[in-house]
């Protein structure tokens, strides 16, 4: 089985992950997808693969030489996002992309939906390659479903070129990433590396050590409901306060309006009436003092609004989520250097860049796993305009087997 079959195998399983479920998996189709892959890296000939209650997936390679060398891991997730259907993808091939448009497919009463370099101008880079898309009615699945392909595939090849000397090697495939919990409950101990690898970015060359500082606010907001007639005087509309309380933040800090080391507040959903309201914000920035001042600015504007409208009327829980993993990794950059290495060993210039957003690897770190995160070759994630190169995908792999073989060499 080769790379591409090995993918569009695993697109033909609806993994979708839910973020108001309460349980691990948040969805039971995602251990539908766990138990084929289970066995296929059992009739791939890893050794010690098992699958956990909660549909954590871990396996190794064997060591092909007693000298020592470090365990490293490579970790991907099988989850896809709740942003999009990942339900009865229909992926296809577009042999020898020429640079224009890609029609995805229609809708009943819609346009055809069009892929289109004009809009998404990264397609030029793939000129010449063979492009795996979708229909347009769902995502593709290429995050995280390429990254497991490559890992399987590379495990495949150094176990037919038993010339690549290499240590032990361990794998994890997880559920649940794309809600934030996919780190929550993996097994670092039972994985047993001194470093791994998430095989979760983006296009070719990408490689990630650094991340957001990561928080969310809830904001809750208690009105008087008076009838409107009446209200002068008396009405608290909670509604109105929340927008007031949204006014209060920078305008020119949110996602829409930023990009590369600037973090920001989102507000990501509101709900509410007269008599309560709730606004739900993520706060996201790099530097750790800046992430800092950006929760305290909420708790300012909650006391703000409280003497202007009475103690009690405005509260905010904020919670931590994840930190950077930069300070993690630059104490051991031989992880990062492995990398830079591999990459450039197989032809492939690294991009390093911070991620606008979090990994699982973010948190691995923080729990004693240095993890950072490499490409594994998909674009426009999360919804049906996603395409994955088979050629990144086929490099990815290589970078993979090369950080192996690399890895025996570490320390000499």
């Amino acid at each position: 089985m080769d790379i591409t079959e090995r993918f569009l195998n695993y697109t033909k399983y609806d993994t979708q992950s839910a973020e108001d479920s309460q349980t691990v998996p948040s969805t039971a189709k995602q251990l539908v997808f766990a138990e084929y892959l289970k066995k296929e890296l059992e009739a791939e000939g890893l050794s010690d693969v098992v699958m956990d209650d909660k549909g954590y997936i871990y396996a190794t390679l064997k060591a092909n030489t007693k000298e020592d060398i470090p365990t490293i891991g490579f970790i991907s997730h099988y989850d896809t996002s709740p942003d999009c259907s990942g339900a009865d993808v229909k992926a296809r091939i577009v042999n020898n992309y020429n640079g224009g448009d890609i029609v995805l497919g229609g809708f009943e009463e819609r346009d055809y939906l069009i892929m289109s370099p004009k809009k998404f101008p990264e397609l030029l880079s793939h000129v010449g390659e063979d492009l795996i898309v979708t229909d347009g009615t769902t995502l593709l699945g290429a995050d995280d479903k390429a990254g497991i392909a490559e890992i399987v595939q590379a495990m495949v090849y150094l176990q037919e070129h038993k010339e690549v000397k290499h240590g032990d090697i361990r794998l994890a495939f997880n559920p649940d990433e794309e809600i934030g919990m996919g780190a929550h409950h993996f097994d670092v101990e039972r994985f047993g590396c001194q470093w791994a690898y998430t095989m979760d970015g983006g296009d070719v060359g990408e490689l990630e050590f650094e991340n957001f500082n990561a928080a969310s606010a809830k904001i809750y907001i208690k009105g008087v409901s008076v009838h409107p007639g009446y209200a002068k005087g008396k009405m608290v509309n909670a509604n109105r306060l929340a927008a007031e309380f949204a006014a209060l933040l920078p305008a020119d800090e949110t996602p829409e309006t930023t990009e590369g080391y600037q973090g920001f507040y989102h507000l990501t959903a509101i709900q509410g009436t007269v008599e309560q309201a709730t606004l739900s914000y993520i706060i996201r920035d790099h530097d750790r003092d800046r992430f800092e001042d950006r929760k305290r600015a909420i708790q300012n504007a909650v006391i703000a609004m409280n003497e202007r409208y009475g103690e009690g009327t405005v509260t905010a829980e904020v919670k931590d989520q994840y930190y950077n993993m930069k300070e993690k990794i630059e104490p051991q950059m031989h992880v990062i250097d492995v990398v830079l290495h591999a990459m450039q060993a197989v032809g492939v210039a690294p991009k390093v860049k911070p991620i606008r957003g979090g990994t699982d690897g973010a948190q691995l770190s923080f729990r004693g796993l240095p993890c950072p995160n490499i490409f594994a070759g998909g674009v426009n994630f999360h919804g049906p305009y996603e395409f994955v190169s088979i050629q990144s995908m086929e490099k990815a792999m290589q970078v993979i087997v090369k950080i192996c073989e690399l890895t025996a060499d570490y320390n000499r």
